[in-house]
């Protein structure tokens, strides 16, 4: 089983046993989306030490955890699984990393980002639009389907071009994402 150096950040319990079953890792749990004083210090001091990877749920409380552990760790590791991949096998469960496979966050794990607003070029609101991932009935979709194959998470059209940014996704990248989605649409 791979070790993992640095600590993982996960939502709650259920996530450390299922992140704990595919790598050797320490957690440190949030337990939901308000991260009391006190697990935020305790984040900061392991990213000196350790480092950290931020990996939550692929939902808008997922996203709120991300946003704040950025806003006072700007060196933070990223990891994502796709909503699919968080989906539950039971229809009264909630997304979320706990119910991810084993390989889907050893993959995950493998294909971290950390964040670098100087690192990644300037995909312009033009380009996003031409590509149909803004104001297109089907941009949503699109957006999702780019945030899979980026391994980036989804954002909304104002988001995005910061998301890519954020993540030092290379404009070839990018083309190649879009190249993919394009095909496998026609493919449908």
């Amino acid at each position: 089983m791979k070790k993992i150096k640095e600590v993982i950040v996960v939502e709650g319990k259920d996530d450390t046993k299922r992140v704990q079953r595919a790598v050797d890792a320490d957690t440190i749990e949030t337990r939901g989306s308000a991260i009391p004083e006190e697990t935020l210090d305790l984040i900061k001091k392991v990213a000196q030490t350790r480092g950290i990877i931020v990996f939550t749920d692929p939902d808008f409380s997922g996203e709120k955890i991300r946003k704040t552990i950025s806003a006072e760790v700007p060196n933070a590791k990223h990891a994502f699984i796709t909503k699919k991949q968080g989906v539950p096998n039971r229809s009264d469960g909630s997304l979320g990393v706990e119910h991810a496979s084993v390989e889907s966050i050893r993959e995950a794990l493998s294909q971290v980002y950390t964040e670098d607003e100087s690192a990644g070029e300037l995909i312009s609101k033009a380009e996003l639009m031409k590509y149909g991932l803004m104001g297109n009935p089907s941009a949503k979709k699109r957006r999702e389907r780019l945030g899979e194959i980026l391994r980036i998470g989804y954002v909304n059209g104002k988001q995005l071009q910061h998301r890519l940014r954020m993540f030092g996704i290379k404009h070839d990248e990018f083309l190649a994402a879009v190249e993919q989605i394009n095909q496998e649409e026609a493919h449908d």
